[in-house]
């Protein structure tokens, strides 16, 4: 776990970061829009006195009326604090300079600096100034343009704005930080039913695979994973209910012969006997051994089975021809038990001909065993549009229940369990028969009614890729 950031940590972290990001556009945004209306608030104030100023200039007509002037423009001043007005002639000489004690720079006076709508900004002494200049004609006849520079002093607008910034950063900082801690408490908050389906994980042993998990509390987006988990749960309660069902079945089949064995072989010991008694008693173990001997190699197919490790040779499969040679295999049998064998159809797959022959031979001697004297065994082979073989193997003979259908194919699974040695199968061959198929791409089924009971094999006529189990 070292090195690993939890869910909640970065769901946390992302919250912040995006809160962090929205704050700080926010704050430029306003501090921007604070900035530039004292921006325009100012050329709005020097635009004004600038018109002013242009309006008097314009009604000078006389000496007299320029001599009066510089009042009048004081006079214009007044309530107007840092705001300062000043009137050069075309030769470069003063006409009029207001008492605001405001330095204005050359590049204003030359009006090629500043205008109207690009103001001048400059700073001198540690105080900012804006400027604009233009120049203004007079009414005067032969009275050549003067220029009009006015400027205000925005030293306090930037000692508020520096304040307006301290404060707004930080309450934007306080805010992320906030953001952050309200972001950590609802994703705690949200990934509450998280935890709860681990805490309910956690609880689940081999004794309790019974338990599911409550859908009905669980938050919609999280429904889908309880749902998946649920079904994990369903899974391996029932691979561990198979596994012990194996189990217990496994070590009831080998104790009856290991049984027989040491009986036969302590009876034989007891006492002194003759070359033909123990060759009797040989012979009975060699048959318990014999039926150790397939049971163990049935099982070690069925473990390949599971693995993938049972891979089919490629060859061309003659059905018809295959359970033509197992009907003349079981035909005494048969005819001991007065039961016809009937075969119908024909069709090849590319198959491993071996390992399709023991499974028509399983599934021929099933339907053998467990059919009524005189009745029959019908095989049906059925063409699929190309793709795939049907194979039907069908018999008479008792119903098989409906709740049985879906473990026939379980190893050591029996209908009848009382009637388990009456044969010399061990319960595998339908097990068996399903690896085989399923190792050549098929599908088996399984029906059973009114004394009637079918299996149906799928095997696609294609060839099979290798591992394919």
């Amino acid at each position: 776990m070292t090195g690993r950031k939890s869910i909640t940590l970065r769901l946390t972290l992302l919250f912040a970061a995006l809160s962090t990001a929205v704050l700080l556009g926010l704050g430029f945004l306003i501090g921007n829009s604070v900035e530039r209306h004292f921006e325009e608030q100012d050329l709005d104030a020097l635009r004004g006195k600038l018109d002013l100023t242009r309006h008097a200039l314009a009604k000078v007509q006389s000496a007299a009326d320029m001599k009066a002037l510089p009042q009048q423009l004081e006079d214009s001043l007044i309530g107007h604090h840092g705001l300062a007005i000043t009137i050069v002639g075309a030769h470069g000489e003063s006409i009029f300079s207001s008492a605001g004690g405001i330095p204005f720079p050359q590049a204003l006076l030359s009006h090629r600096a500043a205008t109207p709508s690009m103001p001048l900004i400059w700073t001198t002494n540690g105080r900012s100034f804006r400027g604009i200049a233009a120049a203004v004609p007079t009414g005067m006849a032969g009275w050549r343009e003067s220029t009009v520079a006015i400027a205000t002093d925005i030293s306090h607008h930037e000692q508020f704005m520096a304040s307006f910034r301290l404060t707004l950063w930080s309450f934007v900082s306080v805010a992320a930080l906030l953001s952050g801690l309200l972001g950590w408490a609802a994703v705690r908050r949200g990934l509450a039913p998280l935890r709860d389906i681990r805490h309910a994980a956690a609880a689940v042993t081999a004794s309790r695979l019974d338990y599911r998990l409550p859908l009905g509390t669980i938050p919609a987006e999280l429904a889908e994973l309880a749902e998946t988990l649920n079904q994990m749960l369903a899974r391996l309660e029932d691979s561990f209910r198979r596994i012990s069902d194996f189990s217990g079945d496994l070590a009831h089949e080998l104790r009856t012969p290991v049984s027989n064995l040491m009986t036969e072989t302590q009876v034989a010991l007891a006492k002194t006997r003759s070359a033909e008694e123990y060759r009797e008693v040989l012979a009975s173990n060699v048959e318990e051994f014999e039926r150790l001997a397939r049971m163990i190699a049935d099982m070690l197919f069925l473990a390949k089975a599971d693995h993938g490790l049972v891979v089919p040779s490629r060859e061309t499969v003659d059905l018809a021809q295959n359970v033509r040679e197992l009907f003349l295999f079981y035909e005494a049998l048969a005819e001991e038990k007065g039961i016809r064998l009937e075969l119908s159809g024909n069709g090849s797959i590319i198959g491993d001909r071996l390992m399709l022959r023991r499974a028509f031979s399983n599934l021929l001697a099933n339907a053998i065993r467990h059919s009524h004297p005189g009745g029959h065994v019908a095989v049906r082979i059925d063409s699929q549009a190309g793709n795939a073989i049907w194979l039907t193997v069908e018999n008479t003979g008792d119903t098989i229940p409906a709740e049985y259908l879906p473990r026939l194919f379980d190893r050591f699974f029996r209908v009848d369990p009382s009637r388990q040695h009456a044969s010399d199968g061990a319960g595998l061959g339908l097990a068996i028969t399903d690896s085989i198929v399923r190792a050549h791409g098929g599908e088996i089924q399984a029906r059973s009614a009114d004394g009637l009971t079918r299996f149906k094999l799928r095997l696609p006529v294609r060839q099979v890729p290798d591992g394919i189990a």
